[in-house]
């Protein structure tokens, strides 16, 4: 399955450090678990987007996925790909870039053609072959339609979806220099929030985070005395205050870590889609292992 992992200390920019496919195994077989790619993503102190993505599995380059990436920004994106559409290359990796934002998504979208129609002149936006980022087109089209209101654009291309196309899930992280956003749609998988306060639930701790499965690892000190808002596919550690998003809840942290939660999608797809019914290898994408 492929994991998400967003962290924001807006309005603060700190530095972390993140180990993408990090293992207390064996890193070769870990990466074969989840072969097709890592990236993260960030914000420069002006608010461009940083990309550091690699399409290919990290046995294939020991050294890419062994390599701490340090970084500073507000807000942070980072994500494991084990690839349902398209192929190993960097226009298929996450995350992508539209308009300044961000964006990464764990789940599976048939129908494409029909997508593509929806989307119209913005299907220009779109770069490479999954349906991960013809799906973040069609919230920037939304979001260039409302006059820039994200929360409602995610809201309207997420229903949108839900009653056309033929959906297993919808997971997803959206980042702006000074905000994040998160889905989860609907119940198939899991997508938890921390709202972590300065120094975290003891005072004075730096975070340290680590997936349970071995994908990813972040680390920042800067966390040991200022507050965060942290968004995974899993719980990371054992701090009580991990809270799961409800099906069809959409999560919004806004530039000074107020967070607002509501459920927008009320019912399930329309058009609801069984492992059984994706195929060998977009099934595998979408396996807990």
């Amino acid at each position: 399955m492929c994991r998400l992992f967003g962290l924001s200390a807006a309005p603060q920019r700190v530095r972390a450090t993140f180990w993408l496919l990090e293992a207390p195994d064996s890193l070769a077989r870990q990466s074969r678990r989840e072969p097709d790619g890592t990236g993260l993503g960030t914000f420069a102190e002006d608010g461009t987007p940083e990309v550091d993505k690699q399409p290919q599995a990290a046995y294939e380059d020991q050294e890419f996925a062994q390599e701490a990436k340090q970084r500073e920004s507000t807000t942070f994106l980072a994500h494991i790909r084990y690839a349902s559409t398209g192929g190993l290359d960097p226009r298929n990796t996450h995350p992508f870039e539209q308009r300044g934002r961000l964006f990464a998504h764990n789940g599976v979208i048939q129908n494409l053609p029909a997508l593509e129609a929806e989307l119209g002149d913005h299907l220009d936006l779109v770069a490479g072959d999954t349906d991960s980022e013809r799906f973040f087109a069609l919230i920037t089209k939304h979001i260039d339609d409302n006059g820039g209101d994200v929360g409602a654009a995610i809201t309207t291309a997420a229903r949108w979806v839900a009653d056309n196309l033929p959906v297993y899930a919808i997971n997803l992280v959206l980042t702006t220099p000074t905000e994040l956003w998160a889905l989860r749609y609907p119940d198939t998988h899991d997508l938890f929030v921390l709202q972590r306060c300065a120094g975290g639930t003891h005072g004075g701790r730096h975070l340290e985070h680590a997936s349970t499965a071995g994908r990813i690892r972040a680390r920042c000190g800067d966390l040991s005395d200022r507050p965060a808002v942290v968004v995974a596919s899993e719980r990371m550690d054992e701090d009580p205050g991990w809270q799961a998003l409800r099906p069809g809840e959409l999560l919004h942290v806004d530039g000074h870590l107020v967070c607002t939660r509501r459920v927008v999608l009320e019912r399930p797809p329309r058009h609801p889609l069984s492992l059984d019914q994706l195929g060998a290898h977009a099934a595998a994408s979408q396996s807990g292992t």
